[in-house]
C-alpha cells in the first residue's frame, strides 16, 4: 500500500475484507472444531445408557393429508385462545400440534393466513410436542400413549389465567393428571402428576419431546441456523438436519442440568423446557422412515420418580411456541430459563450485532421506524468513530498533496526496489504521513455492515419492517427493478435480473466515492476501480434493502467528510475533474457539440 496510494477506497475496501478473511481463518486455527471421535464415544455412550429412551409412538406412517382433514382426527380437541395464538391441543395423546400465530403473517399483506407453527399429523411436516412417563426397559406398567384419549376434567378453553385440567387412569391404580397453562405469549406450561393407589411402589421417568416429520422448507441461508437447537450445559448447541443424518449413529446426547432444546426455523422456534433445577439427558435424533426422515428433539430426566403406593408425584416442564422475539427471549433468560437469549442466532459478532439491535430499536421505539432508525444509527456511528475517521482522511489528504513527490521518487529509483522504499518511508516520516490510516474507516465498517446485515436478518422485529415508499420490508431485497422500468412493465422478472432503485442509488454513491481520488496511474487499475462500484451494485441487489439504505447512506455521508476535510487541509479534490471526465460527461459534451 506504501507504493501505490492512488487507488483509493476501493482498493482499500479489498485489504479490509483480506484482512477478515485472515480474521475469520485465525478463529478456526485458535478454536478448531471439537473432535470427531470424542464426539462419536460420547453419542455412544449415551446410546447405552440406563435411562430409557425417548419414542413417542404411533406416527410411524403418516399419512399426507389436508390440514383440516388431520385436525379433525377422533379424541377432541381443547381450544387454544390467547391475544399471540390461537389453536388447539389434541385429547387423544395429549398432543400440542395445532399452533397459530396472530400477530404474524405469512406474507406482507395483513389479510394474507397467520404464520403455522405446530402441525398436527397427517400433513406434509407435521410438528408437535409432547410429554409424559416412559419405565425402565421391560417394565409393565400401562402409561399414556399417543392413543391414549384424556379425559378434560376442568376448564374450557386454554387462555392466559385460565388453565385446563386432563385425567386418565390406566385401569391398574395409576391416575395421570395433567395441568395445562399459558402465559400471554407463547410459553405453556405442564404440570403432570401420577397418583398411586395400586399396592406397589412404581418408578417413572418424566419426558418431553418434539418430533418433526421431514425437513420443512426453507430458504438456506449462511448466517441464519435453522434446525435443531439447544442449551445444554449453558454452552449453545446446534445441528443442522443433514448434519445429524450424516452422523452414523444418527444421534446426538448430552446430560445438562437446566437449557433447552427443539427446533428452530427463520424466525420461529419450538422449544422444550425442562425443569432448570433437575438433571436431564437431552437429546437429537434422526430416523429414516422410508421415504423422509423423522426428527425428535427430546429429555428424559436421569433421576427416576418412585412413586411408592398411596403417593403422588408430580413434575412441571414447559413448551415455548412463538416468536423468537428479542426482548421476550431476554425476559425469559432472565426468568430462570438458562441462556434463552441464545435463541435468537447473533453469531461470532454477538458483542457488535445485538448492541446495534438494541440501539435500533430503541430508536423505533422513539420514531416509529426501523429506516429511520437505520439511519439515525449510522450518524450515531460516524460520530462514535469521528475522531479516527477524521484522522484517517487528515492523513488521506496529506498523501494527496505528496503524491508528486511520490511520482518523482518512483520513477528516480525505478531500478532499485529497496532504495525506493527506503526514500518513501522517510518520505513518510518527514511529512507525518501514515500510508495505511486511509483503511481504519473501512476496516471499521466491516464488523458493522456484517453485524447489521446479521440483525436484519436473524431478528424478527426487522420482518415486514417498511421504510418509505416502495420499501415495505427492510429484512428483504427492494423488489423494484430497472429492468421492467420500476413496475411501469408489469411482467415479473428472474431473480438475476431484479436491480431495484436503492441498489443504483448505493452503485452512484460510491462511483462518486472513487472519483473523490486521482485516478490510478496503471491504466489496468483504473477500469478495475471504475467497475467495482457497478459490480457492488448488482451484487447488493439481493441483499436486504434496509442493507443497502445503510450501506449509501454511509457513503453519502463518508463522502460529505472526505470533502469537507480535504478542503479544509488545503488538498486538491479531484471530485468535480473526474466527474467532467467521466463518460456520462464526455456523452454529453459532444451531443452539444
Amino acid at each position: 500500500m506504501a507504493q501505490q496510494p492512488q487507488g483509493g477506497d476501493t482498493r482499500n475496501l479489498i485489504i479490509a475484507v483480506v484482512l477478515s478473511m485472515a480474521v475469520f481463518v485465525a478463529w478456526f486455527v485458535i478454536f478448531p472444531p471439537a473432535d470427531k471421535a470424542k464426539q462419536e464415544a460420547k453419542q455412544q455412550a449415551a446410546a447405552e445408557a440406563t435411562v430409557p429412551t425417548v419414542t413417542p409412538q404411533g406416527d410411524a406412517a403418516f399419512q399426507h393429508q389436508n390440514r383440516e382433514a388431520a385436525l379433525a382426527q377422533d379424541g377432541g380437541r381443547v381450544v387454544i385462545d390467547t391475544p399471540a395464538v390461537d389453536g388447539s391441543i389434541r385429547l387423544k395423546g395429549a398432543r400440542f400440534d395445532d399452533l397459530n400465530l396472530k400477530n404474524y403473517r405469512t406474507t406482507i399483506d395483513p389479510k394474507s393466513p397467520e404464520i403455522t407453527l405446530l402441525e398436527p399429523v397427517g400433513v406434509m411436516n407435521p410438528l408437535y410436542g409432547e410429554f409424559g412417563w416412559t419405565a425402565e426397559p421391560g417394565a409393565t406398567v400401562a402409561l399414556p400413549n399417543a392413543e391414549t384419549v384424556w379425559r378434560q376434567a376442568s376448564g374450557d378453553v386454554l387462555s392466559p389465567g385460565k388453565p385446563v385440567g386432563l385425567e386418565w387412569d390406566n385401569g391398574a391404580g395409576l391416575t395421570f393428571r395433567r395441568t395445562l397453562s399459558i402465559d400471554e405469549n407463547y410459553m405453556l406450561s405442564i404440570e403432570d402428576s401420577v397418583e398411586n393407589k395400586s399396592g406397589a411402589a412404581v418408578k417413572l421417568f418424566p419426558y418431553g419431546a418434539i418430533v418433526r416429520g421431514g425437513v420443512p422448507f426453507f430458504h438456506k441461508i449462511w448466517v441464519v441456523h435453522q434446525g435443531m437447537v439447544g442449551v445444554m450445559n449453558g454452552t449453545l448447541h446446534e445441528k443442522d438436519y443433514d448434519e445429524i443424518v450424516e452422523e452414523g449413529a444418527r444421534i446426538d446426547s448430552q446430560d445438562t442440568t437446566g437449557g433447552w432444546l427443539g427446533f428452530t426455523d427463520h424466525y420461529f422456534m419450538a422449544s422444550l423446557i425442562p425443569d432448570q433445577a433437575e438433571p436431564v439427558t437431552a437429546t437429537f435424533r434422526a430416523a429414516n422412515q422410508g421415504t423422509w426422515e423423522r426428527y425428535q428433539a427430546d429429555f428424559v430426566y436421569t433421576t427416576a420418580r418412585e412413586v411408592a403406593p398411596g403417593a403422588t408425584t408430580s413434575v412441571t416442564h414447559r413448551l415455548f411456541a412463538g416468536a423468537k422475539v428479542v426482548s421476550l427471549v431476554d425476559k425469559y433468560a432472565e426468568n430462570g430459563i438458562q441462556r434463552f437469549d441464545m435463541a435468537v442466532d447473533w453469531g461470532w459478532f454477538f458483542f457488535l450485532t445485538k448492541p446495534i439491535f438494541l440501539v435500533m430499536d430503541w430508536l423505533f421505539s422513539l420514531i416509529g421506524n426501523f429506516g429511520v432508525a437505520i439511519l439515525l444509527l449510522t450518524v450515531m456511528l460516524k460520530a462514535l468513530f469521528f475522531p479516527l475517521a477524521n484522522k484517517s482522511y487528515e492523513s488521506m489528504a496529506k498523501m494527496k498533496k505528496i503524491q508528486p513527490e511520490m511520482v518523482a521518487l518512483r520513477e528516480r529509483w525505478k531500478e532499485d526496489p529497496a532504495k525506493q522504499q527506503q526514500e518513501m518511508m522517510a518520505l513518510y516520516r518527514r511529512e507525518k504521513v501514515n500510508p495505511v490510516a486511509g483503511c481504519l474507516p473501512l476496516l471499521l465498517q466491516i464488523p458493522v455492515f456484517f453485524s447489521l446485515y446479521k440483525v436484519l436478518y436473524v431478528t424478527i422485529e426487522m420482518r415486514h419492517a417498511p421504510f418509505f415508499g416502495w420499501i415495505q420490508d427492510l429484512s428483504a431485497p427492494d423488489p423494484t427493478s430497472v429492468f421492467n422500468l420500476f413496475g411501469l412493465i408489469p411482467y415479473a422478472l428472474p431473480t438475476f435480473l431484479v436491480l431495484g432503485a436503492w441498489p443504483i442509488i448505493n452503485g452512484l454513491v460510491m462511483w462518486v466515492q472513487m472519483k473523490m481520488n486521482p485516478p490510478a496511474p496503471d491504466p489496468v487499475q483504473q477500469r478495475l476501480f471504475g467497475i467495482m462500484p457497478w459490480i457492488f451494485m448488482f451484487m447488493l441487489a439481493a441483499f436486504p434493502a434496509g442493507l443497502v439504505i445503510y450501506w449509501a447512506w454511509n457513503g453519502l455521508l463518508s463522502v460529505t467528510q472526505q470533502y469537507v476535510i480535504l478542503r479544509r487541509t488545503g488538498a486538491e479534490v479531484h471530485l468535480f475533474d473526474n466527474l467532467k471526465k467521466s463518460w456520462p460527461a464526455r456523452l454529453f459534451v459532444r451531443a452539444k457539440s
